[in-house]
């Protein structure tokens, strides 16, 4: 029998989770009547490939961390364990074919403005109930929800150019990521290598 209990998912690359991330999926789940919350690291984001992510590994780890305190949260890594590209449509239809029939996506309104460009955003849009975080002046879908939520102007982006420029992120991110970011390196602008006398690398 269909589990019709809504069923929250945020996925993304996670590169580090923060507390939007965190006040987002809480927002969402106390609004729209949600028992759990699914983070969902991407494996191989396609949508990231004019960088270099973090590894899975690393990236999993810290969305243990960020969701360890909230009995709520749910860290599934199906997507990491997933060969190829991350496509969200995958994931949606292998959870609907658990069972799960009242899903509840949890977007920012930067992937909402990109839906378009993702893998049959049609099915996408048939398979599960879109919430927005909605932040400027994005434009909402026919049959899309807002999420009632504080604007919390932090993005993993400016995290990792924080910490490469030396700067301190406490209260951006919960204290066991940070911890984990600076025990593995994580993120750190790596020194020029010195050169002994004749121009050898050390």
């Amino acid at each position: 029998m269909p589990d019709t209990t809504p069923l929250a998912l945020l996925g993304g690359t996670f590169d580090p989770p923060h507390i939007g991330h965190l006040v987002l999926a809480e927002s969402a789940r106390t609004q729209f009547g949600a028992e759990r919350v699914l983070f969902l690291p991407a494996g191989d984001p396609w949508k990231k490939s004019g960088r270099t992510v973090t590894a899975a590994s690393d990236r999993l780890a810290m969305v243990n961390r960020a969701t360890a305190s909230n009995s709520h949260f749910f860290v599934d890594d199906r997507e990491v364990r997933r060969s190829g590209p991350t496509y969200t449509v995958d994931t949606l239809e292998s959870l609907r074919d658990e069972g799960h029939d009242n899903l509840i996506l949890i977007l920012g309104s930067d992937a909402l403005a990109e839906i378009h460009t993702w893998k049959q955003p049609d099915r996408i849009r048939q398979l599960a109930t879109i919430v927005v975080a909605r932040k400027d002046q994005a434009t909402i879908e026919a049959g899309m929800r807002v999420v009632d939520m504080p604007n919390i102007g932090i993005s993993s982006t400016d995290i990792r150019a924080r910490i490469a420029a030396g700067k301190t992120i406490r209260y951006l991110t919960l204290a066991p990521v940070a911890a984990y970011i600076y025990e593995h390196g994580l993120y750190q602008r790596k020194a020029p290598p010195t050169r002994r006398p004749g121009g050898l690398r050390i």
